[in-house]
């Protein structure tokens, strides 16, 4: 990239952000499968000034000095948090860089399979039916594409914690960013409360011996405790439980293709359910046949919308990457492979399996109402239902964990730019903030109030106020990916030197943005129809107001501007610490190694 100062006299060339080491400036002793980190003996971007009158000079477009003859210094031992020196670690003064390649791949994968996929597409199949639900994923698909893009270029180029609550407000406004992240952790903390209450109903299928207060109190503990440890526990069991659930929807994938093709009790199905009942479902509300159905499939949108929530998770871990210049790539780039095989033709074979008209899907147990298992106990297979419950148990608690861990470091963000009270700043020796866990596994405990009778119809309307905020999430990633484009364009920064670029942009920015404010305006549509009811709207839009309402907070307390100007976005802060790193990463060796490398 090139440009020129004000008089056309000075020529600026920026070089790569990753930095093209000459050989025998970069070397290392230590061959061992972790790698090792080095440093650059500035942390800069070097520009080279060419005037032909004048003469070269070298001149760092960020203000920072040129080493001489571009040296770079190899560390064997970094900084740590108590001012010691450690080797082969990397840590910043908040939390320690320690998921791996995989750990960010699997955490990624594992984000969009969940409780939405196993158990939240029953409502879009008996409202839509299976073509109308799968036209409605496919649409969601290309809008949760188009966000993770977006986030994958500004996280591998600025890779922070809590990431996109941090752009908001940097690249919008204090305002924004409290707003956003105050909402977004809002629902992860409730969330956490509804994986609590669920997983007696999950156990409720094989027994109801033990009261779901137990298990919620039982669960409540052990989740709280395992958010305690070092991150690079939390990536590893995370790693191990995603495997199970690739394993078990690749399993399903293969078994549907079986029972399709006649291995079950009821012989070849092929498109059978597609014949009788149908492909688009019976729809909602209107009694006209055509605007039912179209109802009903906008009804399935949004539950797309929310079951894809999660694809955003990559760029929360960005900051605890150990290599996130390398391991986020490639996280984001699977991302449309993992929602075409996934989501796409998982629901194509529930589709095909089981018919929107099925009384199963009606069915008041949680887990028993899962088109997968219904899907399985259709085909008389005896055992495949117990196990496919225990994925799903074991997907309710991983959901758990995380929600803990993505819900503390949303609050670890906000802390760190003065949007909530200093305590939550504060990290253990082991990089966890502990205060920001305890705070937020506090809200687990509203999950007891499933368990009495006034007090679930209270749990269920805080989580319909809480839903929206993942809306508001995507909506808020795709804005700043706007401003981060501005500001880079502005300070002469070409997208082709980051380390990732998103395709097709900024048009998929604002493809995203566009149907993001749609679905978050018209997703409480059932409260109008038939007739208008005062607590569906208050349940549907709420979340909307109160959004509305810490802005307006914030935006009094900083009185700041509606928007940044361009010249004070920040895309220089917590950027230039990794830029001064360079990861020396031996390539997989073992078999393993081999086959990790590939699936995560």
């Amino acid at each position: 990239m090139s440009g020129t100062d004000k008089m056309g006299e000075t020529v600026y060339e920026l070089q790569d952000y990753n930095g093209a080491i000459e050989e025998g400036d970069l070397s290392s002793n230590n061959s061992s499968s972790q790698g090792k980190a080095y440093r650059r003996k500035h942390s800069f971007v070097t520009g080279k000034a060419d005037s032909s009158s004048n003469g070269a000079s070298k001149i760092d477009l960020y203000g920072s000095p040129e080493p001489e003859n571009g040296s770079v210094s190899p560390l064997s031992e970094l900084e740590g948090d108590d001012g010691n020196l450690e080797e082969g670690k990397v840590t910043n003064a908040e939390v320690k860089r320690e998921l791996k390649q995989r750990h960010i791949g699997m955490i990624a994968l594992g984000g969009t399979i969940g409780t939405g996929l196993f158990i939240g597409i029953s409502a879009p199949l008996e409202n839509a039916g299976p073509v109308g639900s799968l036209i409605a994923y496919m649409f969601m698909g290309t809008i949760a594409y188009s966000v993770v893009q977006s986030l994958g270029e500004m996280a591998t180029f600025i890779p922070v914690t809590s990431s996109f609550t941090v752009f908001s407000y940097r690249f919008l406004s204090p305002a924004f960013g409290a707003a956003n992240g105050y909402m977004y952790w809002f629902s992860w903390a409730i969330t956490f409360a509804l994986e609590l209450s669920v997983v007696g109903q999950i156990i409720d299928f094989w027994t109801s011996a033990v009261p779901m207060a137990a298990w919620i109190s039982i669960f409540w503990v052990l989740l709280t405790f395992m958010n305690m440890f070092p991150v690079k526990y939390y990536g590893e069991f995370e790693f191990w439980i995603a495997f199970i659930k690739v394993i078990a929807i690749v399993g399903f994938i293969i078994f549907g293709l079986c029972i399709v093709c006649g291995a079950g009790v009821t012989g070849p199905i092929g498109f059978r359910y597609w014949r009788n009942p149908g492909p688009w479902g019976p729809g909602i509300i209107s009694s006209e046949k055509s605007e039912g159905r179209f109802l009903g499939w906008v009804s399935s949108l949004i539950n797309a919308a929310f079951t894809y929530q999660g694809t955003e998770l990559v760029g929360i871990t960005a900051g605890e990457a150990a290599n996130p210049r390398k391991s986020v790539p490639r996280a984001i780039k699977k991302v449309i492979f993992r929602i075409l095989f996934f989501y796409i033709l998982s629901l194509f074979f529930v589709g095909l399996l089981v018919p929107f008209n099925d009384p199963k899907l009606d069915s008041d147990q949680y887990a028993s109402a899962s088109p997968f298992i219904i899907a399985i106990q259709n085909s008389g297979t005896p055992v495949l239902p117990h196990i496919f419950n225990a994925v799903i148990l074991s997907t309710i608690i991983s959901a758990g964990n995380s929600n803990i861990y993505i819900g503390s470091r949303i609050m670890l963000g906000l802390a760190k730019n003065g949007l909530a009270p200093k305590i939550f700043n504060r990290v253990n020796r082991h990089g966890v903030p502990y205060v920001a866990v305890v705070f937020t596994a506090l809200f687990g405990a509203l999950a007891y109030m499933e368990t009495t009778t006034g007090g679930e119809n209270a749990f269920n309307w805080l989580l319909n106020i809480t839903a929206i905020a993942g809306f508001f999430a995507w909506l808020f990633i795709s804005f700043c990916h706007v401003r981060f484009m501005q500001a880079l364009k502005f300070q002469g920064i070409s997208r082709d030197d980051l380390p990732y670029k998103a395709h097709f942009m900024p048009y998929l920015a604002y493809y995203a943005i566009f149907f993001m404010v749609i679905i978050i305006i018209i997703q409480g549509f059932t409260s109008f129809a038939p007739v208008f009811s005062g607590v569906d709207f208050v349940a549907a839009y709420i979340s909307v107001f109160l959004f509305i309402f810490v802005w307006v907070l914030f935006q009094i307390i900083y009185r700041c501007r509606f928007i940044r100007r361009i010249e004070d976005v920040d895309i220089d802060t917590d950027r230039r610490d990794i830029e001064a790193v360079i990861w020396d990463e031996p390539g997989p060796k073992t078999f393993w190694d081999k086959f990790w490398n590939v699936v995560a």
